[in-house]
């Protein structure tokens, strides 16, 4: 397939002894080789093809896999939370105790799809409801105006089994910070988490009780959950990093 990738031309010239011609399009450019070569300003398109790109160096280069790929398309979303939700049974045989906290934003609606799909196992209602975390994180002196949700938690969390939803779990603290938010709310017998990525680098010492997907990532890696699917199911789509250059 013929992939087209920008590349600034300037790097090339920057990258002394190795490379001679690069053709883009039907005509072959020089680029600079070595020290001193020839400067290259502005932007270019390389195609990746047979023969249009002559330089072993720069076929590499353009070679470097996508800055971002799909996850977990809307069926394997869908499979996750069947097995989160057979999962969530499993370790909770009284079932009418559990009632599931999505914490916002992404986490209401994966809280939302995971008491459906509690609901057709049980055959009773599971009773939902969401979170803010904003004004328990421990980064508030950093933002000058914190976005606010809505909080909405229309039953009692004392002496129920609250499943805390979300859909990544990175450092741990926004997670910190629901658990103080819940707190405040009353005293449950047990809180548990499900969250559809689990992504690694933790900071504080919190672990998933149902995960969906681990994905190992760098640090400066995004995980976007994306919900604009027609029927509500989201994709999950991983945003790499730049490598560092040497």
């Amino acid at each position: 397939m013929d992939r087209q990738i920008p590349l600034r031309l300037a790097q090339v010239a920057q990258e002394p002894a190795r490379c001679s011609a690069i053709r883009i399009g039907p005509t072959p450019l020089k680029a600079g080789c070595g020290p001193g070569g020839g400067s290259l300003q502005g932007d270019a398109r390389l195609s990746v093809a047979a023969g249009l790109v002559r330089c072993p160096f720069f076929v590499a280069m353009a070679k470097v896999s996508s800055p971002s790929r799909v996850l977990m398309n809307v069926a394997a979303v869908r499979r996750a939370l069947a097995r989160i939700a057979r999962a969530i049974t499993r370790l909770n045989p009284a079932s009418r105790e559990v009632v599931l906290v999505g914490i916002q934003t992404g986490g209401v609606r994966l809280a939302q799809a995971l008491a459906s799909r509690l609901q057709a196992i049980w055959r009773h209602p599971v009773a939902v409801g969401q979170l803010d975390v904003s004004m328990h994180r421990d980064d508030l002196d950093q933002q000058i105006a914190p976005v606010v949700h809505a909080t909405s938690i229309p039953f009692d969390v004392t002496g129920r089994t609250v499943v805390l939803v979300d859909d990544v779990l990175f450092s741990g603290r926004t997670i910190r910070a629901a658990l103080d938010a819940l707190n405040d709310l009353g005293r449950p017998k047990r809180t548990q988490l499900a969250v559809l990525i689990d992504r690694g680098h933790r900071e504080l010492p919190i672990k998933a009780d149902f995960v969906g997907k681990t994905v190992a990532t760098r640090l400066a890696d995004r995980i976007d959950v994306d919900f604009t699917e027609a029927n509500g199911t989201p994709r999950v789509t991983l945003v790499k990093s730049a490598p560092a250059r040497p």
